[in-house]
């Protein structure tokens, strides 16, 4: 009877831990350059003396779905969107250099240039952008930015710093509990000077909703079916017991 209900026991957490996955996934189908999270469960027997007669679940892979998102046109000037792949480098809150789609920069304190997170973006050695005030912004399709000054001299612009761009290996990076990814090897990544980017444009989240909503009803009803597996095997031996009892 054990059996039963150690393999629903195993599937129920799995799913919960799939619903939460999901649910995640969900939660950012707003967020601008958000990669939905992906997972992969396979059964393992459990080891030990005798027969293999008990198996568990484990999630075998926990990845990110990294296919471009929908583009929509903002006309801000500090709205980006990486054209293709590639991502946007920032100092993560722990002071070491991380990595981001998601275009939607402003100005922070004294100009630095930041994520709507407040995260500082980084250039090409490393350090900040200051944005001058009064002046008339544009963003390169190489992450250049150039400050062209309201007053003074006309059509005099000035070269700011330039984005660092990156595009390290896809396997060779994790996502980290703030969102944001980063090399396993913890060593930044060169600066790609292939990658591009446009102005006045964002990139959406690739999470569908339609399917995501799909998912987490039918991970739900997957949940509840080993529940309920779980509710019988108790029933089972609560039966058994009592009928044990009246044949002592």
């Amino acid at each position: 009877m054990d059996r039963l209900l150690y393999v629903a026991m195993n599937g129920a957490k799995s799913m919960f831990d799939r619903q939460n996955q999901v649910a995640h996934n969900l939660a950012n189908v707003s967020t601008a350059g958000y990669r939905a999270e992906t997972m992969a469960f396979r059964a393992l027997p459990v080891e030990g003396p005798g027969r293999h007669t008990r198996t568990f679940v484990v999630d075998s892979t926990t990845g990110t779905d990294f296919s471009i998102g929908p583009m929509r046109e903002t006309g801000r000037v500090f709205d980006v969107a990486l054209d293709g792949k590639g991502f946007i480098a920032v100092r993560g809150a722990d002071g070491k250099e991380a990595y981001t789609r998601d275009g939607a920069l402003q100005l922070g304190r004294n100009g630095v240039l930041e994520t709507k997170n407040g995260l500082q973006v980084l250039t090409d050695a490393g350090g900040t952008i200051v944005i001058p005030p009064d002046n008339t912004i544009t963003v390169g399709r190489d992450g250049t930015i150039s400050a062209i000054p309201m007053v003074g001299i006309p059509n005099t612009a000035t070269i700011v710093g330039r984005i660092k761009l990156v595009n390290p290996a896809e396997k060779t990076l994790q996502r980290g509990t703030d969102g944001l990814f980063r090399q396993e090897s913890g060593r930044p990544a060169p600066a790609d000077a292939g990658v591009r980017l446009t102005s006045g444009m964002l990139e959406g989240s690739n999470v569908n909703a339609v399917e995501a909503i799909t998912s987490i009803i039918s991970v739900a009803r997957q949940y509840d079916t080993q529940v309920r597996l779980m509710q019988s095997a108790d029933q089972n031996a609560r039966g058994l017991s009592q009928l044990l009892t009246l044949n002592a």
